[in-house]
């Protein structure tokens, strides 16, 4: 059984402590910042293992260094990408599959928002941490990748089971939603959606993690090549690269 504790650090973000129950095995994932991290570790009595690194980003991989001077913790991310992840050790590629104690993931690689971006798929429990690559209701902007590149990615999450769990980086589900409702302001089940959303936000409850189902059904950017859908927003006759091109500029000047 793995349990993973959310660590709300920075403006937005979050880092991931997650655990294997029978191992006592822990990694966290994308440690913006040290402090949070060993706080949490400390109170649950806790060592760290590993850290994984979806990208290099800094808001990802700052606190790599210090923790691993503190913990002699094993640093994971994306071979490809092993130049730019701090103190980088175990390096992997898509297909690949790495073991927190008994709890087994799948790494896929989802560039787009940065070349060699990687997700780490927890098989098993159905968990994915996606880091930048989809966003409830939104995906990562594309700094490095093509459009090509980001649709290849958002397949291949899409393609996991409606009941997996999302782990993305970032709280931007509030903002994400309200463009998704500028597109498709008359979809009742969306204007309830973003109502929920909106209740959550006001309490400071974290709208993360969120379920794929949900983002299959009202995420834009899952939905590039949905006939009826890109026939209500006004963007029907165009491939999957165009339309996804399309929605991305509109969300980058939203």
């Amino acid at each position: 059984m793995l349990t993973v504790k959310q660590i709300p650090v920075l403006n937005d973000n979050y880092i991931y402590l997650i655990v294997d129950e029978k191992t006592q095995t822990s990694a966290c994932v994308d440690p913006a910042i040290s402090e949070p991290v060993i706080e949490t570790l400390e109170k649950a009595n806790l060592s760290l293992d590993f850290i994984l690194n979806t990208h290099h980003h800094f808001d990802h991989v700052g606190a790599n260094i210090e923790l691993k001077k503190k913990y002699s913790c094993k640093i994971v991310g994306n071979e490809k990408d092993s130049k730019r992840i701090p103190g980088i050790d175990i390096k992997l590629n898509e297909g690949d599959f790495f073991d927190i104690g008994k709890s087994k993931c799948k790494i896929f690689d989802v560039s787009g928002h940065t070349k060699g971006h990687i997700a780490f798929y927890f098989m098993e429990e159905n968990l994915i941490f996606c880091g930048d690559t989809l966003f409830s209701f939104g995906c990562g902007r594309l700094f490095e990748g093509t459009p090509a590149q980001m649709v290849q990615s958002l397949l291949k999450i899409r393609s996991l089971p409606d009941h997996t769990k999302v782990y993305c980086a970032h709280e931007y589900t509030l903002n994400n939603a309200n463009f998704a409702l500028s597109l498709d302001p008359l979809n009742k089940k969306l204007k309830g959606k973003v109502t929920e959303i909106e209740r959550k936000r006001s309490k400071n409850i974290p709208t993360i993690p969120c379920n794929l189902g949900d983002e299959k059904n009202f995420n834009p950017f899952l939905m590039f090549d949905n006939k009826d859908y890109l026939k209500r927003i006004g963007l029907d006759n165009l491939n999957d690269e165009e339309s996804f091109k399309i929605i991305r500029e509109m969300k980058d000047n939203f």
